[in-house]
């Protein structure tokens, strides 16, 4: 290098070092504030199935009859596309992979109810079984990825019950060999920081009782009151309260109707794309962002049961709603009742499949620094991998295939998908 092509600088180092530790704390508090994406696979949906219907064929069940609507009301690929829209090239890939789906996997997340769907009249021997059916499916390998209950809030009327019944759900699992991978608990009606915190306190307490590691159970935090989204002082409660389960929460998810009927809206316009429900869910998602937390749409309480018709206006109606959230970044969603498991899957299917190509090319350009039509920065291609990935951990994309147009194994996904804190920065310089 030349003397004029030298590199001069004017301040010292120890102006960097001295900005570094006064920055210190910040790194820190980023660091466990906002951890990122788990990278673990996030469900498609969430199926709520009442503590006394809960049994050992639930899954399979569930399976069968979705299938059975298919076979009824949409014996052919033609027909599902007709119905819900599907573009000509996809209606054979989506319609195999939702058979095929409900015959493999139907459900992908189920929560054991005891809260507003629970009608059983003895509530210990219901969670006790549910304990029993879970570990069970476990062990034989026909559990759904993740399984676990709903239990009842931290409201005084109903406190007390609450606890017990997730004491007796998690000594179950305990007595008959321990917590499963998948467990998941759902926290409803929140309405107050201080009701996350006992949520805390009350888990911590059973860890220390069973000699589990802290920190090994977390839980959803339901929204479905006004109060969890806005405070009295106008601040948004919901970010409080990620902050008070204290790296335990794992997902928020909306409750559609008790939220609803909170502000006053009508039942007949109670629905996940109200404006009202747009509002919660954006601000959710605003709270939850970096966090680790997953955010999950509500549900549609429009069944899709008896003649072919009306089946068909109701699916077209969860197709939309579930393709709506999907474009919103609400990758999950609750579903009610086994007719809405063949559209939330067509959805789900095809919104991977059809954006799978372009996804695939720009990622790959990236990767090679090949350049291209779109001149996309780091952010973006965290976001085409975990869109791939989430494509591939539904069933919707095949590894082959991805591997095929992005030259990429599983592992460079993951890489691109969850960069180490840092990376996104240092690599847009």
């Amino acid at each position: 290098m030349g003397q004029q092509e030298k590199v001069a600088t004017s301040l010292a180092g120890a102006v960097s070092e001295g900005i570094s530790a006064s920055l210190a704390t910040v790194d820190a508090e980023l660091a466990r504030r906002y951890p990122g994406d788990p990278g673990t696979r996030q469900p498609v949906h969430t199926v709520y199935v009442p503590g006394n219907d809960f049994a050992a064929d639930t899954i399979r069940s569930w399976g069968d009859a979705a299938l059975a609507a298919l076979d009824e009301h949409a014996p052919d690929p033609a027909t599902l596309a007709r119905v819900l829209g599907l573009a000509d090239d996809l209606a054979e890939p989506v319609y195999t992979r939702v058979r095929a789906k409900l015959e493999r996997e139907p459900i992908e997340d189920l929560r054991v109810d005891f809260e507003d769907g629970y009608a059983g009249r003895d509530e210990d021997a219901d969670a006790a079984r549910a304990a029993w059916l879970i570990s069970e499916s476990y062990a034989k390998g026909t559990a759904a990825p993740y399984m676990g209950i709903r239990m009842k809030c931290m409201e005084a009327a109903v406190r007390d019950r609450g606890i017990r019944t997730l004491d007796v759900f998690l000594t179950g699992l305990m007595e008959a060999g321990g917590l499963p991978g998948g467990l998941v608990l759902t926290l409803p009606k929140v309405t107050y920081t201080e009701q996350v915190s006992a949520m805390v306190r009350l888990v911590e307490e059973f860890e220390k009782a069973r000699g589990l590691e802290a920190g090994r159970i977390g839980f959803e935090i339901q929204i479905e009151t006004s109060q969890s989204i806005l405070g009295p002082d106008g601040t948004a409660t919901v970010a409080r309260m990620i902050d008070a389960a204290e790296g335990r929460a794992t997902g928020l998810h909306y409750g559609t109707f008790d939220y609803s009927a909170c502000l006053g809206v009508s039942a007949a316009h109670q629905a996940s794309d109200h404006p009202a429900a747009d509002h919660a869910k954006a601000v959710m998602q605003v709270a939850a962002a970096g966090t680790g937390v997953r955010v999950s749409d509500g549900s549609t309480n429009v069944l899709p049961v008896g003649p072919t018709e009306k089946v068909h206006d109701a699916w077209r109606l969860h197709y939309g709603l579930t393709r709506r959230a999907l474009a919103r970044a609400y990758y999950q969603g609750w579903d009610m009742h086994p007719g809405h498991l063949p559209t939330r899957y067509a959805a789900v299917f095809a919104f991977y499949r059809e954006g799978f190509e372009q996804a695939a090319a720009r990622l790959a350009a990236y990767a090679t620094h090949a350049g291209g039509d779109v001149m996309d920065e780091p952010a973006t291609a965290k976001a085409l991998s975990s869109y791939l990935l989430r494509g591939i951990d539904c069933g919707a994309l095949d590894t082959t295939e991805v591997a095929r147009l992005t030259g990429l194994t599983r592992a460079d996904l993951d890489g691109f998908a969850a960069p180490r804190r840092g990376e996104l920065t240092a690599a847009a310089e």
